[in-house]
């Protein structure tokens, strides 16, 4: 059997390679329908990360403690899933107040595959080899492949597992390559395409769904949020800004007038602020509490003497 027949029977095995026949007169819908049938492919992909629930549980826990540990997210694939790690991977920063150095995202073929295609990048196993090898122990990685086979990210996996790096896979088949090569493997099974072997469509959802909770999941674990805000947001536009005031109002219950003020002495630090009007201590007694509690607040507010919310910012 040629490398090319081998490749034809290894793809009819995947379930995102096959042909549903149920899509078959896709063309001859009429909009409408078709709209339709997107969005209800669209709830089948939400409901195949649901019920891997257990295993992207796993995922979370085994990043959130590389991270404790001083260790990095990085994300890797090919493709559609290449541009979901480094589009997450952009996402972290202005959202959670980190260094861009935290999470990060490669894909195959570099800053020109993010816009462009670039021919049998995803194809180079020695490449992902190379890029594995750049982990460290304290570092997590998340290979991304749709069809679960894609030599760059099996080869990125098998390679950072080497080197004591905690290895998660991310398919959208069964029993697929990089799943042998992780850790916390992750299979969310969502079937046929729409558009046979497109897989930009449900197995790309599929893949933002679990990527979101990786990252985000991660971050509340690192005390990035507080309740369910933002509190390491930076306040980088005017938007922000006066989001910045009602996250600091919602957590306090203050007037916008005082949030404000607690913002502007703490050189708008959200986190620094709720501190200072929940304790009444002053900004640097706050920023030592919370750098104590490694940016917790909850935990810095708990270490926090003062229970009076300071005069200055009363409603």
């Amino acid at each position: 059997m040629s490398d090319r027949e081998q490749l034809r029977s290894t793809l009819e095995t995947l379930s995102t390679e096959r042909v549903d026949p149920a899509f078959a007169q896709l063309d001859l819908l009429g909009t409408s329908d078709q709209v339709a049938l997107m969005a209800e492919q669209g709830v089948v992909a939400a409901q195949a990360v649901a019920s891997e629930r257990e295993s992207i549980a796993r995922a979370v826990d085994g990043i959130v403690g590389r991270l404790h540990r001083g260790g990095r997210l990085v994300y890797i694939g090919a493709g559609t899933a290449g541009r979901m790690g480094v589009l997450d991977a952009s996402e972290i920063p202005p959202t959670f107040g980190t260094d861009p150095s935290l999470v990060t995202g490669l894909i195959a073929g570099g800053e020109h595959a993010l816009r462009n295609a670039v021919e049998n990048a995803e194809d180079d196993i020695d490449a992902g080899e190379r890029a594995g090898r750049e982990l460290r122990p304290d570092d997590a990685i998340v290979g991304i492949s749709a069809s679960g086979r894609t030599p760059y990210v099996v080869g990125a996996l098998r390679a950072a597992r080497e080197q004591g790096a905690f290895t998660v896979s991310l398919a959208c088949n069964r029993d697929s390559e990089i799943s042998k090569h992780a850790d916390a493997p992750i299979e969310v099974v969502v079937g046929p395409e729409v558009v046979a072997g497109s897989t930009r469509l449900k197995a790309g959802t599929a893949q933002k769904l679990v990527i979101n909770t990786l990252s985000t999941l991660a971050m509340v674990q690192s005390g990035k949020v507080y309740g369910n805000l933002m509190v390491d947001v930076q306040s980088t536009n005017e938007k922000l800004r006066a989001r910045a005031e009602r996250t600091v109002m919602h957590a306090t219950g203050v007037t916008p007038e005082a949030a404000a003020a607690a913002l502007a002495s703490a050189d708008g630090s959200v986190k620094l602020a709720i501190g200072i009007v929940e304790t009444g201590a002053d900004a640097e007694t706050m920023r030592r509490a919370l750098d104590a509690a490694g940016g917790n607040l909850r935990q810095a507010l708990a270490a926090t003497s003062s229970t009076t919310r300071g005069a200055e910012y009363a409603e």
